[in-house]
């Protein structure tokens, strides 16, 4: 048995053994099967509960459905709390330490918006008091007892809130957005639900909401709301519970004082992410009596914006997540400093993110683990005895010897600005004049590369290519100058970036100039179609999958099938970043890959989902057409039960295995020089 899974093999007897036969042990020098890479975690989401002495997770395995797993952390025993034959377990939370709530869903099926409609459910940590206390699709779930009469099911747009609630009771807070005839959120409610009764009672809001956080107590203190162009936030005052406006700004554009709420503080501190003037942004503290940003930081990320969460316990803010080239904590407190210290000198060469427990006596910190070649583990660390205990690892089968090296790197775009990217190469061997894949991050404005063991881009090192991974201007993370040199700039700025990108492995010797692709998803994958429009003799080959292929139909729609993009981003936020139907109408034309298909003759591999509500597939059928037309070297495959990307994990495996195919061909170990 592999010893990574030794503490969960002895705490959970066979139940768990089975995280160790997932795959077979490979051939000498063989390359891990496309099964290794994108089959769904055999460990995922584990969890502390509020004391510390358990932790759950959702523990899965080829051939059984993903389950709720808690173990008693002091006796070393482990049940399966949550299990069944029909659904998977999807999410999970801690009510208390007795009780936890989840949701499911049908992993075998890829039905776009598969979190949607998950039901919520609870259940005590020793598999007792199983309660449905929202709809999955409309159907009550049958492995539950009791009458229908004793039971308050709540409707099925009923979802967790992703933070950590009071944990002193059976009531959880969730969200329920109310729709309109047309499903489209009005604003969202904040509910305390008792997870044992069923009784529910709604938070009073300030107006319309689109967020809500809880305070460092896990009870409701702010909320969020964009509407036409600007966004307003709302306060809640701990002695009256009277909301109050405390700040409004731009949400696209910015303006002076703006901010981001990141967390309170246990004396009721609201930290914020802010820019002040610099131009990338920092944690700070705000005045809550002014609605002032403190100009002085708490934390600052030279050359990339602060972009973290507050770690916290009850009682106490102990540090800061941030990312920088990697992930990291920033710690305040000096006994949390030195439990960092004491991990990393036992997991040397990886990324060692700690969570807490909510209680300050709790024995255990949970330790998520993993590198550029390794995938996420998860260990638990004893500071008081020293010692480490490993839980078990995400994917099973991957040696980190046969991944590839990523390394952070700055590249000059033609105008001089600095390009961030992650450089990836295949394990061993040469590292010169080798066939490159400039894999495009989707989005576009957010930041697409982080450091870390990463499936697709550790699939193609391990066949032999080596990986670029630009975030052109318009990514986020950088700095507003960066973000801000992206808005208006599709297919023209944006893309020499990318472009820039393979030149510049062209010059340093590792790219072979006549076998380099373009790939990528949603956005990525129209820079992977209009790569081939703007640099048809750089890019020999393009793959695309969920790729737009028209600005103007994501502002448009069709007759058919409607995007899921809010009206709020289509009237303020797209005229601003992406370009304005009337006023930018020629460029917007110049840059569309339909309008432009008859210029694409290189090889084409296109892959869509048939209920897509991000990009719906007329983007693709129409690009198709088009292009079609005039190349005949054009692959095309739309799996008819998926959204934006593959939730099934059998058309990850098909997907990926074409895309192996496609480059081997063009740009490979097949193709001709």
């Amino acid at each position: 048995m592999p010893a990574h899974l030794a503490f969960v093999a002895r705490a959970a007897g066979a139940f768990l053994l089975t995280l160790v036969l997932a795959f077979p042990a490979f051939g000498q020098g063989a390359a891990p099967p496309v099964e290794a890479f994108f089959a769904n975690p055999l460990l995922d989401d584990a969890t502390l509960s509020p004391s510390g002495r358990y932790l759950a997770a959702i523990s899965g395995a080829p051939g059984r459905r993903d389950v709720l797993v808690v173990v008693d952390l002091v006796e070393n025993k482990a049940k399966a709390v949550a299990a069944y034959s029909e659904v998977d377990v999807l999410q999970f939370q801690w009510v208390n330490d007795e009780r936890l709530i989840y949701n499911v869903s049908d992993k075998q099926v890829g039905p776009g918006g598969y979190q949607l409609a998950s039901g919520l459910y609870a259940v005590n940590r020793d598999g007792g008091g199983m309660r449905q206390l929202a709809s999955r699709r409309g159907v009550e779930f049958v492995s539950e007892g009791g009458s229908r009469l004793d039971r308050r099911i709540l409707p099925w747009h009923t979802f967790m809130l992703p933070q950590r609630g009071p944990q002193d009771a059976n009531t959880v807070y969730v969200t329920s957005p109310e729709l309109d005839d047309y499903n489209v959120v009005r604003t969202v409610n904040l509910l305390r639900l008792d997870t044992v009764t069923g009784q529910v009672q709604t938070v009073q809001r300030p107006g319309p909401v689109d967020e809500w956080l809880l305070d460092n107590a896990g009870e409701p203190r702010l909320t969020t709301r964009s509407e036409g162009g600007k966004t307003s936030i709302h306060y809640r005052d701990p002695a009256s519970s009277k909301w109050r406006l405390l700040a409004q700004f731009s949400t696209w554009q910015g303006s002076p004082g703006a901010f981001t709420p990141v967390g309170f503080g246990a004396d009721g501190t609201l930290y914020v992410r802010a820019y002040e003037g610099e131009d990338t942004a920092s944690l700070h503290t705000l005045d809550l009596a002014t609605g002032k940003v403190n100009p002085k930081p708490l934390v600052v990320t030279p050359g990339y914006d602060f972009d973290g969460a507050l770690v916290d316990r009850r009682g106490k803010v102990l540090g800061a997540s941030v990312e920088t080239d990697a992930p990291a904590i920033v710690w305040f407190d000096k006994e949390m400093q030195a439990v960092q210290q004491g991990i990393d000198k036992l997991l040397p060469g990886t990324v060692n993110l700690i969570s807490v427990a909510s209680r300050a006596d709790a024995p255990w910190v949970l330790v998520r683990s993993f590198s550029d070649v390794r995938p996420v583990s998860y260990n638990l660390y004893q500071p008081s005895t020293g010692k480490l205990n490993p839980v078990g690892s995400s994917l099973d089968g991957i040696d980190p010897a046969k991944m590839g090296r990523q390394d952070p790197v700055r590249y000059k775009a033609r105008d001089g600005r600095e390009i961030p990217a992650l450089l990836t190469l295949p394990p061993g061997g040469a590292a010169k004049n080798l066939p490159l894949v400039v894999l495009v991050h989707g989005g576009p404005f957010v930041r697409g590369n982080h450091w870390g063991w990463d499936p697709q881009t550790q699939f193609l090192a391990s066949r032999g290519y080596a990986v670029l991974e630009p975030d052109f201007r318009g990514s986020t993370g950088y700095g507003m100058g960066h973000y801000r040199a992206g808005w208006k700039q599709w297919g023209l700025a944006m893309q020499d970036d990318i472009a820039d990108g393979a030149r510049w492995a062209i010059a340093q010797g590792t790219a072979d100039p006549k076998r380099i692709c373009i790939a990528g998803a949603s956005y990525g994958g129209y820079a992977a179609l209009m790569g081939l429009v703007k640099d048809p003799n750089l890019y020999k080959c393009a793959i695309n999958w969920a790729g737009v292929t028209d600005i103007n139909l994501l502002y448009d729609g069709h007759w058919s099938f409607d995007s899921d993009l809010g009206e709020e981003w289509k009237l303020h936020g797209m005229p601003v970043l992406v370009g304005d139907q009337v006023k930018d109408a020629a460029q917007l034309k110049a840059t569309s890959p339909i309008h432009q298909a008859a210029r694409i003759t290189q090889p084409l591999l296109l892959a869509y989902g048939a209920v897509d509500r991000r990009v719906p597939l007329y983007h693709g059928n129409q690009f198709r057409d088009a292009v079609s037309r005039h190349n005949k070297q054009v692959e095309w495959v739309v799996y008819q039960d998926e959204g934006h990307g593959w939730t099934r994990p059998q058309n990850r495996f098909d997907f990926w295995k074409r895309v192996e195919s496609f480059l081997g061909r063009h740009i490979g170990s097949s193709a001709a020089r």
